[in-house]
């Protein structure tokens, strides 16, 4: 007698039944049986001891029902779930502008609510470039005096930028991304000795232009190609090269990385989709964060801003070193 199987693949063969004699009850009721249950849940009759797959040869198939993507696989989510994206970038906004790491906040955020990584990279990209005015507005304190300075080494950042947007277009992430989690570790360790090397150094190493320019040119690239941690990379830079007041040198790293994000945005918009749901409720939330953010680092005694936001980015590192493809 033949066996049944699941035309979909998924299913066990129907025990196969003892001999009988071919017109007995017994096997016209067996028949029956099959009948039902094949009429019941469109199983196919297949040949005496199939183990397989596939159906016989001219039968017909039914279609397998696929299971839904998640609502974030492509690039759209719910209200709820842009109500969560929002006061993730309210939280990130505060942390990132007032000297830790922004997308340490908003990029799992965006992985959490069903959005693939590719399109949460571009969208968390696009959307912190509100940091950069609230930033800047709740910084002018420090800013101030600072404009020259800022004009001049905006174009280094932007020209980097720039070069991290083309990289991300033409190049796949992880190629990139290996050495990030040991940048980013680099970078938190330096906040931690800044301030005893600048003592032993007695200012001396400031003004270095050429320091300068490569670090920006670099960290500001790597901001436009992924940016998890370019805050305190360019932070740890700002305090050995121009200014070893935190808060100075935090509200001018708001400016610097806010110019090289703004350009690579600029860049990932024209160059291909973005997933305008997804980086609306996420740019509100920032900018409403980086408007405090400056305030905390005004008020925040400068030794446990500094531990904090080391520890934040050294935190960072080992994430994206477990989480590496």
């Amino acid at each position: 007698m033949p066996c049944l199987h699941d035309c979909a693949g998924g299913g066990q063969a129907l025990a196969r039944p003892e001999p009988v004699r071919l017109g007995s009850q017994p096997a016209l009721e067996r028949l029956s049986s099959a009948i039902v249950v094949y009429d019941k849940i469109r199983y196919r009759y297949r040949s005496p001891g199939c183990t397989g797959t596939r159906p016989r040869a001219g039968a017909r198939t039914q279609p397998r029902l696929r299971r839904p993507a998640p609502a974030g696989a492509a690039g759209v989510i719910g209200a709820a779930d842009a109500v969560l994206v929002a006061g993730a970038g309210v939280l990130a906004g505060i942390v990132g502008t007032a000297g830790g790491i922004t997308s340490l906040i908003s990029y799992p955020a965006l992985l959490a609510v069903g959005v693939p990584a590719l399109t949460a990279n571009v969208a968390n990209i696009v959307a912190l470039v509100t940091c950069g005015p609230g930033a800047a507005l709740a910084s002018r304190p420090e800013l101030a005096g600072g404009a020259g300075w800022v004009r001049r080494w905006s174009l280094a950042a932007a020209a980097g930028g720039m070069a991290g947007a083309v990289l991300l277009l033409l190049t796949p992430a992880g190629s990139f991304s290996r050495i990030v989690p040991y940048l980013v570790a680099l970078g938190s360790v330096a906040l931690l000795v800044q301030p005893w090397v600048s003592a032993l150094r007695d200012g001396h190493g400031r003004g270095n232009t050429a320091t300068l320019l490569a670090g920006l040119l670099v960290i500001s690239a790597y901001s436009g190609y992924f940016g998890a941690g370019s805050g305190v990379l360019t932070l740890a830079l700002l305090l050995f090269t121009v200014d070893s007041q935190l808060a100075r040198a935090n509200a001018l790293k708001n400016v610097i990385v806010g110019v090289a994000t703004a350009i690579s945005a600029l860049i990932l918009i024209l160059a291909g989709p973005v997933a305008w749901t997804v980086v609306l409720p996420l740019a509100a939330g920032l900018f409403a964060g980086s408007l405090i953010g400056p305030k905390v680092a005004r008020r925040v005694p400068a030794a446990i801003l500094r531990w904090l936001v080391a520890l934040v980015g050294l935190g960072l590192a080992a994430w994206l070193w477990a989480n590496q493809a």
